[in-house]
C-alpha cells in the first residue's frame, strides 16, 4: 500500500493511491482521524488497506498538493556515516556505534517542492537517503523484533549546508535551514517493500548519477537502528529514522559540486519511490 499526504480544496489530508488515482482517507478510517500520523497511531493502516481495496480513485495527482509524508512527524532522527562510501570519503574512523543527529519537522518539504538555497552559503550540497517511519512505538527495542516497528519506508533527500554543518562538532545548524528536507512522495508499506536490502539508491543530480548503492551497504542495518535509538528515546508511531546517505556527495568531490539554483535533485529507490526537489534560492 502506497499512502500520502496532501492538501486539497484547503483541507489537509491523506489517502491510499489506488489505479488513477487516490482514494481519500481522511476522517473516514475512524472519528477524528485526519492524518496519516494519526492513522499509524491508532493502528488503521489494515484498516485502511481494507477500505481502499477495490474502490475507485476519487481524485488525481493534479487536483492535490503533496505535503511531507509525515509533516507532523514527533522526532527526526538522522544517521551519519552509514554506508563505507560514505564514511571513507570523510575520511571518518571507523565507528562502535551509529551517529545520530536531529532534523527539525518545519524544515521539511514535499515532492516537487524546492529545497531553498540560503542566502547565507553557497555550500548547499545533497543526500539520498531511504527514510524508515515507526508504526509501533517502544523502548529498548530488541533488534529481533525491530522489524515489526516499521510502518513504512520513503525517500529522502537530507539536504545539508556544508560550512555551517563545520560550524560546531555537532551537524545541528547545518542540518536544519528552512525547505532542506525532502519527503515523499510516499510512503510504501513493508508487504510491498519486501526485502529492504534488495533495494537500490540512486542520486541525480541534474540527471547524472552522483550517488549509487543498495541498501544492503548500510553499516548499521535498520534493525539495529531501531533498536539503538530507542535505547535512548521512546521512539512514538509517526517517528522518522532517516538511515544515512552513500558516498559521492558533492562536498568530497574534486572539486566540489553543490547543488544552485535552477539544479534538480532525484532520490530513487525502486520500489519505493522517485523523490524530484528542484533547486530555489532564499529570496
Amino acid at each position: 500500500m502506497q499512502l500520502v499526504s496532501y492538501t486539497r480544496l484547503g483541507r489537509t489530508g491523506f489517502g491510499a493511491r489506488v489505479e488513477g488515482g487516490i482514494v481519500d482517507l481522511t476522517g473516514r478510517l475512524a472519528a477524528g482521524v485526519i492524518t496519516l500520523k494519526q492513522a499509524i497511531e491508532a493502528g488503521l493502516l489494515d484498516t485502511a488497506r481494507t477500505f481502499a481495496a477495490g474502490r475507485r480513485a476519487e481524485f488525481t495527482e493534479a487536483d492535490i498538493a503533496l505535503l511531507p509524508v509525515i509533516p507532523d512527524a514527533g522526532k527526526i532522527l538522522c544517521v551519519g556515516l552509514n554506508y563505507e562510501t560514505h564514511r571513507a570519503e570523510t575520511k571518518r574512523p571507523d565507528a562502535k556505534y551509529p551517529t545520530i543527529f536531529t532534523r527539525f519537522p518545519d524544515t521539511q518539504i514535499a515532492h516537487r517542492q524546492p529545497i531553498l538555497k540560503p542566502r547565507v552559503s553557497e555550500h548547499l550540497d545533497y543526500e539520498a537517503e531511504l527514510a524508515v517511519v515507526i508504526g509501533r512505538g517502544g523502548r529498548y527495542i530488541s533488534e529481533a523484533n525491530a522489524m515489526e516497528h516499521v510502518a513504512g519506508y520513503a525517500c529522502y533527500n537530507d539536504a545539508t549546508i556544508r560550512d555551517w554543518q563545520r560550524h560546531t562538532f555537532q551537524f545541528t545548524p547545518g542540518k536544519n535551514f528552512p525547505s532542506t528536507g525532502a519527503f515523499g512522495p510516499q510512503l510504501v508499506t513493508p508487504e510491498e517493500v519486501g526485502d529492504y536490502t534488495k533495494l537500490k539508491i540512486t542520486g541525480r543530480l541534474n540527471g547524472q548519477v552522483m550517488q549509487d548503492a543498495t541498501l544492503a551497504d548500510l553499516i548499521f542495518p535498520i534493525a539495529t537502528l531501531i533498536s539503538y535509538c530507542s535505547s535512548f528515546t521512546p521512539l512514538q508511531p509517526g517517528d522518522v529514522i532517516l538511515t544515512g546517505t552513500p558516498g559521492g556527495v558533492g562536498d568530497r568531490r574534486e572539486p566540489p559540486v553543490f547543488m544552485k539554483r535552477g539544479d534538480v535533485f532525484e532520490v530513487d529507490i525502486p520500489g519505493v519511490g522517485l523523490l524530484v526537489t528542484p533547486i530555489d534560492a532564499e529570496p
